[in-house]
């Protein structure tokens, strides 16, 4: 009669061992996977912003040669650029992207009063081209959100949050607005 309370009690550890092995192998491998998502997600924001990245100086020397007394704007997208290619971190990235969308607004406000600018079939092109990568930029941004958003709630939820401070995993920040993108830029003819 031991001997079988014995077994009972060596299946009953061995099925606790085996489930417990399988929600942390089950957790663990989850993380792993929501991370990847989250930074395959920002790889696709980063190739989006190195598109833009390519195409400042173009749109800057097009603009430039008709609008030679602008040189704060020039300089303000430069800067902003620079910034841009020497940010490390993800949220290093973001606040030199966010500097860098603030110039390029304000570039295309100063291109509103050239109006031989606007109908040059160069410059239209590369506005568009622009134009399209911003938009490109906007949809990764939102995907890499979302990514962010399932990585963090997994970590954040009660079990696997014990686990995931235990193997470290952390949260993933956002990309965030500035706050100078919640007003709208000026634009007059």
């Amino acid at each position: 009669m031991a001997k079988k309370g014995l077994w009972i009690a060596l299946a009953v550890v061995a099925v606790i061992a085996v489930s417990l092995y399988g929600f942390v192998k089950g957790t663990y491998n989850d993380f792993v996977t929501l991370d990847e998502k989250v930074k395959s997600s920002w790889a696709q924001v980063e190739n989006q912003l190195q598109r833009r990245y390519d195409l400042i100086p173009n749109l800057v020397e097009t603009v430039k040669g008709y609008a030679k007394q602008e040189k704060d704007v020039f300089v303000e997208v430069t800067n902003a650029r620079s910034k841009v290619g020497g940010a490390g971190t993800i949220p290093d990235k973001i606040q030199a992207n966010n500097e860098l969308s603030s110039a390029l607004s304000r570039l295309l406000v100063v291109v509103e009063n050239y109006p031989e600018l606007k109908s040059n079939q160069n410059f239209l092109k590369l506005q568009d081209e622009l134009a399209g990568t911003e938009n490109r930029i906007a949809t990764e941004r939102r995907r890499y959100n979302e990514a962010v958003q399932g990585y963090n709630v997994k970590i954040r939820s009660f079990p696997a949050n014990l686990l995931a401070g235990l193997f470290g995993f952390s949260q993933a920040a956002f990309f965030e607005a500035p706050a100078a993108a919640k007003t709208a830029p000026q634009v007059k003819f």
